[in-house]
């Protein structure tokens, strides 16, 4: 049987209300900050259930376009709601648990080594990323350079070329799971912390205080909003 033949996708209800919100954030000159209607209204106006609506909320939401607050509503993070097609989200959500699986395999042991092998010129580097982090975060940024040159100087400080021409493998992957992390709310001043901390470990030479604050960390990435979302649920 011809591929071309396979059976056609159905379109989901809540990718049309998404591409509604977005146009009425465009239409209406909503920025950052702003609030959008509540779900009952949209549901009304668009003439289709608050399961669609709720479903197309929490699709921007696992993006980082907008936040939820709990019987408050919902809020533009951003000026534009640019949502990226469902299927690229779906395919991230799948390839996602693999990717935590493999940093958190590497990256410990990583840690480990580096609380071992580290040199002076090692932690000057280590610490001129934590400051470039903080001064990100500060400036209301998400940290996300900051973030990849720490554990880039962690992979240095280990010395062993074998593990860092693993991570080189995997980089792209590794920065999509970085994005997915940072975009959390409050995420960002929480990995600044815990950058410290296993910072602070390898400056001791405590490579089992590094494997166990590198685990943390990397625990604290896995916890993301899109891991939870069900791109089939029924609207």
């Amino acid at each position: 049987m011809s591929e071309a033949l396979r059976p056609l996708a159905r379109p989901r209800l809540y990718e049309q209300v998404v591409q509604r919100l977005r146009e009425h954030v465009a239409d209406s000159g909503l920025g950052a900050g702003d609030r959008l209607p509540p779900e009952r209204q949209l549901a009304e106006r668009l003439g289709v259930s608050r399961a669609s609506v709720k479903q197309a909320i929490v699709v921007l939401e696992v993006q980082g376009l907008v936040e939820v607050r709990h019987g408050g509503g919902t809020y533009l993070r951003r000026g534009r709601l640019d949502a990226e097609p469902v299927e690229e989200l779906v395919a991230r959500k799948r390839r996602l648990p693999d990717v935590l699986e493999a940093r958190e395999a590497l990256e410990t042991k990583l840690a480990e080594l580096a609380a071992e092998r580290r040199t002076e010129d090692d932690l000057a580097e280590i610490d001129s990323a934590l400051a470039d982090m903080r001064a990100q975060i500060e400036s209301g940024e998400r940290g996300e350079a900051g973030d990849e040159r720490f554990h880039a100087a962690v992979t240095a400080a280990a010395h062993s070329s074998m593990l860092a021409e693993f991570m080189r493998t995997i980089a792209a992957e590794i920065a999509e799971s970085r994005e997915e992390s940072l975009r959390q709310p409050n995420r960002p001043s929480k990995s600044l912390a815990q950058h410290e901390r296993i910072a602070e470990a390898i400056r001791d030479q405590q490579p089992r205080a590094a494997v166990t604050a590198m685990r943390r960390h990397l625990r604290t990435v896995s916890r993301v909003r899109l891991l939870s979302w069900d791109p089939d649920a029924e609207d």
